[in-house]
């Protein structure tokens, strides 16, 4: 592809991420985290969507989400919960975990971060000290924000529980984690902003590998990038938003037929492209109207509308506002 498409996407619906706890467990051990939106306030205040995962920097454990089997867990293992659904991360499987109270996170949102915490067979002192040279395993734990309107096809396109194994995530990973894990304990000048970005980089190479592991008949917006035909009609889209686009037109540039365009598009994203191509546009304008000061009218032109009326019209179907209220509302927090 001339574009990288999930690249573009990252930066549209503003990914961050954060590491805020650094947990020493030994013997038995279980600790039931609540839902990510209960708590987003407090670890991701701003972002309108919230994922939680864990770096295993020693040990080995289980990850558990409802309605999903149990996942075991290693050395250099990373488990993601891409929909922010409330998870179990335990020793081993059917242990009664100890719940992670919603006040607890909102009383320590402005502790020094990472915060140590430790268990054995319960929580012991959270925010104290933990005893890591006595640990069985111990994870390095954190937050990924993002955007989900006007438009991210990507968290849809994740499963509810990620699981990247060891062998699977590359050496640079493991170093990471243990970057992570150094950066977490030593606490140097910086080390905010060293973890904030090895999360960020975390998340991006855990969906590549998710992409690359996908079966050949799979279907969504990542299965789309992979495909050759949508891939390129993706990578048209992202680079040339502007572009006064048709079905012919688009069809022409990728080597395919009006009609098996369509299909394609709608057999992996599940929508058209010119649908596809609006929700994108939409998106574009509206991180334009938030990250700077052109007028309506100069972004309505930038993302590929004629005029600021249709611009307005189309932003207002999909986020309830027109664009100069919406950018009020955004800079008021």
């Amino acid at each position: 592809m001339s574009r990288d498409v999930l690249s573009d996407l990252l930066r549209a619906v503003r990914l961050r991420g954060a590491v805020f706890y650094y947990v020493s467990c030994r013997a038995e051990w279980a600790a039931e985290a609540p839902p990510a939106r209960a708590i987003a306030a407090a670890v991701m205040p701003g972002a309108e969507h919230v994922m939680e995962f864990h770096m295993v920097a020693r040990g080995s454990g289980w990850a558990a989400v409802s309605g999903v089997a149990p996942v075991r867990l290693e050395t250099g293992d990373i488990v993601m919960f891409p929909h922010g659904d409330a998870h179990v991360m335990s020793s081993a499987p059917h242990v009664e975990p100890e719940r992670i109270e919603v006040d607890w996170v909102f009383a320590t949102r402005h502790a020094p971060r990472p915060i140590p915490v430790a268990y054995h067979r319960g929580v012991r002192e959270p925010g104290a000290t933990a005893p890591v040279a006595d640990a069985d395993t111990v994870l390095v734990c954190g937050f990924l924000g993002c955007d989900l309107r006007p438009f991210n096809p990507l968290v849809a396109a994740l499963p509810r529980l990620l699981h990247v194994p060891a062998a699977r995530a590359g050496g640079w990973v493991g170093r990471v984690i243990e970057q992570a894990a150094q950066e977490s304990t030593e606490r140097h000048p910086g080390a905010d902003a060293v973890l904030e970005r090895l999360a960020e980089m975390m998340f991006v190479d855990t969906a590549r590998r998710y992409l690359e592991d996908l079966p050949a008949d799979a279907t969504g917006w990542l299965a789309g990038l992979r495909d050759r035909h949508v891939g390129r009609a993706l990578a048209l889209l992202h680079e040339r938003p502007g572009q006064p686009w048709t079905m012919e037109a688009l069809g022409q540039q990728v080597g395919l037929s009006r009609s098996t365009l369509h299909e394609r598009f709608m057999q992996f994203l599940g929508q058209p492209p010119m649908h596809y191509l609006a929700s994108w546009r939409i998106q574009l304008g509206a991180r334009l109207l938030r990250d700077t000061r052109h007028t309506v009218a100069a972004i309505a032109q930038d993302v590929g509308y004629e005029s600021e009326a249709a611009f307005s019209r189309a932003f207002k179907r999909q986020l309830g506002l027109p664009p100069a209220t919406w950018r009020r509302s955004v800079a008021a927090g």
